[in-house]
Order: C-alpha cells, then sequence, then structure tokens
C-alpha cells in the first residue's frame, strides 16, 4: 500500500492502517502525493522525528498554512488563525499563557466531583435497561455536559453544541473549503449572546475566567473568546468522546485487560495512558515548512507539508516496546495522544484525563459482564479515529448475570 494511501479517508475504513505505517515507519517521511493546492505531502511516522518537527516551530509552522492539508480546510485560514491551533510563537506563546488560566491542574482537580456527578447521571439513563450505544448514550453527553458546566451555559442547549460538533466533524472530511463557516456563524451568534449574558449576570464560569484573564496587560477580545469556543466544542469534546469509545472498545477486545481492571481499579489512571496512547484518535495535523530543510533524512522543500501521523507515532517500537500489544500496566506510555510535544501540546489534556478516569471508575463499578451487542460502526475519516456507534450489552452492578 503506497504512502498516498493516507490521504484516502477509506484507508482507515477499519481505524488506522498500523501495518502501513509500520512500513513506512522504517525510512524517511514519504511522499504522500500532492495536496489539495499543490503542495507536496509529506508522511511522518516515527516518533522521534513528529516530535522533532512539532518542537521546531520556526521552520515547521501552524501559522504559515494551517493544519490541514488545504489552508482553508474546515474554515478559511485567517480565520482559523485566530485558534491557538494555528499560532506559531510569539503569538501562540502570550495567547497560551492566557488560556491555560482556565486548565491548570488545580483548576481542573476542583472540578473532580462535578464531573463525577454528570457521568453517574449519564449511567443512570442506561444502565437499568441493560444494553445502550455506548458512544450515543455514554461517549457523547459526557464530555458535552462537562463543557457546558464549565462554560455556564443552559444544558437545554445540549443538542445544539451536539449538532454543532457533527457538523464540523462533516466539515473536516469535506472537499470543500470552508465547510464550517455556517456552523460558525451560528456559534458565534449563540456566544456572543451568552459573553453577553454572563458577563451582566456577574456569575463565575470559564467565559467570565476568560474574560477576566490578563496576562501582561493583555486580555482576550470577545472574538477570540468565541474561537476558544469553537475549539472546545469541537476539538475537545470531540477528541474525549472518541477516545471514550475507542477505550471502550478495546477493553471488550481485551478482556483480560478489562479483567484485571475490574479486579484493580486502583490501575485506571494508568490505564488511561495506555488507552490514549492505543487509540491516539487524531491521526494528524500538518505543518508547513518555512525553508528548505531535512526531516529524516529526506530534503523537504519550503512549502511543502508534513503529515504528523500520531498514532504512528504512539506505535513506535523505538518509544514503545512491543507497541501493538495492548497493556494497560504500560508503564508511562510515549504515546502523542495529545501531539506530538513541544508549544502544541494539548491545553486540555488534563480535563481529558479527568474524564476518562472518572468515567472508566464509575463503568466499571457499576456495569458487569459488559459485552459487544452488534458490529461498531467507524468514522470514515483520515483524520479523526472514532466510532460512530459502539452497541453494548451489561448488567447492572449486584444484579445476577443471566
Amino acid at each position: 500500500m503506497p504512502a498516498t494511501d493516507l490521504t484516502d479517508p477509506q484507508t482507515f475504513a477499519d481505524g488506522p492502517p498500523h501495518a502501513l505505517f509500520d512500513e513506512l515507519r522504517g525510512g524517511p517521511p514519504a511522499d504522500s502525493g500532492l495536496g489539495p493546492t499543490g503542495a507536496r505531502l509529506w508522511s511522518v511516522c516515527s516518533h522521534a522525528e513528529i516530535a522533532a518537527a512539532s518542537r521546531n516551530t520556526e521552520t515547521f509552522s501552524s501559522f504559515a498554512g494551517g493544519i490541514f492539508p488545504h489552508p482553508d480546510q474546515v474554515n478559511p485560514l485567517d480565520l482559523n488563525r485566530q485558534l491557538l491551533l494555528f499560532k506559531d510563537p510569539p503569538d501562540h506563546t502570550k495567547y497560551r499563557k492566557i488560556l491555560q488560566t482556565a486548565f491548570v491542574p488545580r483548576s481542573v482537580a476542583a472540578i473532580e466531583d462535578r464531573v463525577r456527578e454528570i457521568v453517574s447521571d449519564v449511567l443512570d439513563q442506561v444502565v437499568e435497561d441493560g444494553h445502550c450505544d455506548f458512544v450515543a448514550d455514554v461517549a457523547v453527553p459526557i464530555p458535552l455536559r462537562v463543557l457546558i458546566d464549565l462554560m455556564g451555559l443552559p444544558e437545554a442547549d445540549l443538542q445544539k453544541l451536539e449538532d454543532w460538533t457533527a457538523r464540523t466533524e462533516a466539515a473536516t472530511m469535506s472537499a470543500e473549503p470552508a465547510a464550517a463557516l455556517p456552523v460558525l456563524g451560528e456559534m458565534a451568534g449563540y456566544m456572543g449572546e451568552q459573553i453577553t449574558a454572563q458577563k451582566e449576570a456577574g456569575g463565575e464560569s470559564l467565559v467570565t475566567t476568560l474574560a477576566a484573564a490578563e496576562v501582561d496587560g493583555e486580555s482576550l477580545t470577545d472574538a477570540e473568546i468565541l474561537v476558544f469556543f469553537a475549539l472546545l466544542v469541537f476539538a475537545g469534546n470531540d477528541t474525549t468522546r472518541n477516545t471514550m469509545s475507542s477505550g471502550m472498545l478495546a477493553l471488550l477486545e481485551h478482556p483480560d485487560q478489562l479483567e484485571l481492571l475490574r479486579a484493580e481499579p486502583q490501575r485506571i489512571e494508568t490505564a488511561v495512558e495506555e488507552i490514549l496512547r492505543w487509540t491516539s484518535v487524531v491521526n494528524y495535523f500538518c505543518r508547513t515548512a518555512t525553508a528548505d530543510t531535512e526531516l529524516g533524512g529526506r530534503e523537504i522543500a519550503a512549502g511543502d507539508k508534513v503529515m504528523l501521523w500520531y498514532p504512528a507515532g504512539s506505535r513506535d517500537p523505538e518509544a514503545n516496546p512491543e507497541p501493538q500489544r495492548f497493556d494497560v500496566t504500560r508503564a508511562e506510555p510515549a504515546h502523542m495522544a495529545f501531539g506530538g510535544g513541544g508549544r502544541h501540546f494539548c491545553l486540555g489534556a488534563g480535563l481529558a484525563r479527568l474524564e476518562l478516569r472518572v468515567a472508566f471508575e464509575e463503568i466499571l463499578k457499576r456495569l458487569d459482564g459488559v459485552r459487544l451487542a452488534g458490529e461498531p460502526q467507524r468514522l470514515a475519516s483520515n483524520w479523526a479515529n472514532g466510532l460512530t456507534s459502539l452497541p453494548i450489552e451489561f448488567t447492572p452492578h449486584n444484579k445476577e448475570l443471566t
């Protein structure tokens, strides 16, 4: 299978093509053909080379050409450049300092009890039925409800956020530039109303925290808060949902690991890191070369794009021994689920880890005999590694298994 197949979503119909990644990892970055604007695409599959490109933001830029093969994919590049994901230093440094005020570890730890309440409430809706679609009934509502709670938004608006997420995800797979622009317009109107209302009400939420945050005399404008909200609704919610559902599937496909966690729940925090490594649900981000350069023995010309394949990096045997073995006891797996390191390390990593840990703690505590009840359905995307359906059956804890 040639490296050009990585640009075809159908190559990912059964999940990331790990056999192809293994083959490509043995050589320099592989030629994946020309992108939609004529820029050469190079596929980077080794852990070390992904990390090297991620840390060298001067040569491998997010700002120059965006993070997708087409600079205007999802939304116009000029608009996307307001997002932290699309910034390079020094702007990236300034905005990250402001935004991270809401995501420092003590802030995340302070909401654990509320996250557990949300997880418990979601499970209450399905536990007595003995079956559910894990994606729609568990993995989707948990991160959405946490986000709504953090942002101080009405819970009645959950369906709006779910719809915006689905439409934005569809835009990542569209060949039409700026396919998500109508969605962003709807979100802009909604968030503008929320910013005004919450400022007037004087309550405390992530919205008001961000509005008040200041670093070196700089603060966020309402427009920048809106863009960050759009990033949270899509990137934060979507990735946590996909990791939770793919992690559940991984445990069902490895019942020995599931039973180990049930017997020794203190291992769940470590298991979350292995789930992150195993699933690595963001398949790639692009970076644009700002000058002629070299990476992994490959000459890369200015204007070329490198595609950083995070699932490949997470299963690089140079970083993780026996990488094709799912092992919830693996000590400190060197995964790339939050990116390749450097300045673009995921700002919401602490929150995602909290949601995943609490979710699996409560799931294993309350659902016995969890098993597949049908064929899982996957998203046909080369960008997002996710499930659209995961039917499961189970018995509520303390009820007799039949």
